[in-house]
């Protein structure tokens, strides 16, 4: 995709910010893992922008947006809503009047011998005769609760399904942000890995010289080697899940794999000020689409359980006719016919209490359903600020941890140098070096996905992602 970012990834030093969705977790490959526990169709999107010559700088803002506009999740979610709007339309055309228009003109000769009138001085054949009819029929329903309580039911899956379109704006800023933060925190694996690399190869140096002056082992060279070498196979590791990593942040904002682009967004330690768990909950309580969505599949199936009970209502409805009908339309008479019906059931029990046993079970699933998110919704607020303040102590720790190890690492290659130790104590700080920007790299990622992820837990990812990451 681009070149790999060759600085080190600066972050400044202070209390921490964020955890994803599980707990304390060591390394990349865990908050890596969580990820996939997105539902698949918001990894996936509809390319439809096309290759643009040279490297897109591409931003978080950017990437957003484009998630917003490509990612398939939101895509069919705004299907959905189409697909309801349409359902609300069909069970309102219950309720309207249904006006239909015929004309016809018609020409016939008849042969009575063939059907059968064989009559003595009556003519075999008559016509050719001919006649012309204008006809309008208007049926309406004057009164059919059932109708109208399924046209109600309607409009609330119709609300329902436009509250989750909007609720998955926040997972797809969710999953955009998650790409990207990984992407960024591969780059500073790589960073990183590669100035082990270096010191390494430094290690390596001083190794070969010592054993060519006689001063050290053949022993000391070998381990030196090997550690230079095992550097090299973790940044060829790190460099090949950077673009495949790469090619998943593509694949959930819709860009063609093709494109070259560039990340130029850097999303380092920033304070953040978390807020309580009561205030957090207000919010998510308030802002959840979700939630709201939720409550109007409640009642779209009240509705719909009142339906399956009014369907033992009688039903009134009128149909009236008029038409012209005559030999042309120049010599035609007018006919009318008006029609009142009253109809209802008389025996169809059981068609009628299944019917009501299947909208009240389907009522008591939405009410479960809606008090499982309740909790759910309080369990995500609670999980996140968990997480905010654990991960405060990760980063804190593992930049100390960083520092520590570099120091000791200094030291050791100092001793070395000096022919004052062999290089094993080397070669064990340059893997607790390793070890230490390992998990600092991946506490960062971890805090500033737990942002993300408490801006989705209050409902607030789609309009304020940016001041949740400590941007602007």
């Amino acid at each position: 995709m681009k070149e790999m970012p060759k600085r080190v990834f600066k972050v400044r030093c202070g209390c921490l910010r964020f955890l994803f969705f599980v707990g304390i977790a060591v390394g990349i490959a865990q908050p890596r893992a969580q990820a996939q526990t997105i539902s698949d169709s918001y990894r996936g999107s509809a390319v439809q922008q096309k290759v643009t010559p040279g490297i897109l700088p591409l931003s978080l803002d950017l990437a957003v947006q484009m998630g917003l506009k490509n990612n398939l999740g939101a895509i069919l979610q705004e299907t959905h809503v189409k697909s309801e709007g349409g359902a609300k339309l069909q069970q309102l055309q219950a309720l309207l009047p249904n006006l239909t228009g015929t004309a016809q003109a018609a020409v016939s000769q008849v042969n009575l011998q063939a059907e059968g009138l064989r009559i003595p001085g009556f003519p075999a054949v008559i016509g050719p005769f001919g006649y012309t009819d204008f006809r309008a029929t208007l049926n309406q329903t004057l009164l059919n609760v059932s109708s109208l309580q399924s046209y109600l039911a309607s409009k609330h899956n119709f609300e329902s399904s436009k509250l989750s379109a909007k609720d998955s704006q926040d997972l797809v800023v969710l999953t955009v942000g998650n790409a990207y933060l990984l992407c960024l925190a591969d780059a500073a694996r790589i960073s990183s890995l590669e100035a082990q690399v270096q010191t390494s190869k430094v290690s390596l140096d001083q190794a070969i010289q010592n054993h060519r002056s006689g001063v050290s082992p053949r022993l000391d060279e070998l381990r030196a080697r090997v550690d230079y070498q095992t550097q090299e196979q973790s940044l060829i590791a790190a460099t090949d899940q950077y673009q495949k990593d790469e090619i998943a942040l593509a694949r959930v904002i819709g860009l063609p794999l093709d494109q070259k682009f560039e990340l130029t967004d850097q999303v380092p330690f920033a304070e953040f000020n978390a807020p309580t768990m009561e205030s957090a909950m207000a919010e998510a309580l308030k802002n959840r689409s979700d939630l709201e969505a939720a409550q109007q599949q409640v009642k779209a199936a009240e509705k719909t359980l009142s339906a399956a009970h009014a369907e033992r209502y009688p039903a009134l409805s009128a149909e009236v006719d008029y038409g012209e009908i005559g030999v042309n339309p120049g010599n035609s008479y007018a006919t009318l016919n008006a029609t009142g019906k009253l109809s209802g059931p008389i025996f169809q029990e059981g068609k009628l209490r299944g019917d009501a046993r299947i909208a009240d079970a389907q009522l008591e699933q939405a009410r479960a359903q809606l008090n499982n998110l309740q909790g759910q919704i309080r369990a995500d607020v609670k999980d996140a600020i968990l997480d905010i303040q654990s991960s405060e102590q990760l980063v804190s720790v593992a930049k100390s941890n960083v520092d520590l190890a570099s120091e000791a690492l200094k030291e050791a290659q100092d001793r070395f140098q000096a022919g004052v130790s062999d290089n094993l104590a080397v070669s064990q700080a340059q893997s607790s070096v390793a070890q230490a920007n390992d998990r600092y790299v991946s506490s960062l990622y971890q805090l500033n996905v737990s942002k993300l992820s408490l801006a989705r837990a209050v409902g607030l990812a789609r309009t304020q992602y940016k001041t949740y990451l400590g941007g602007q």
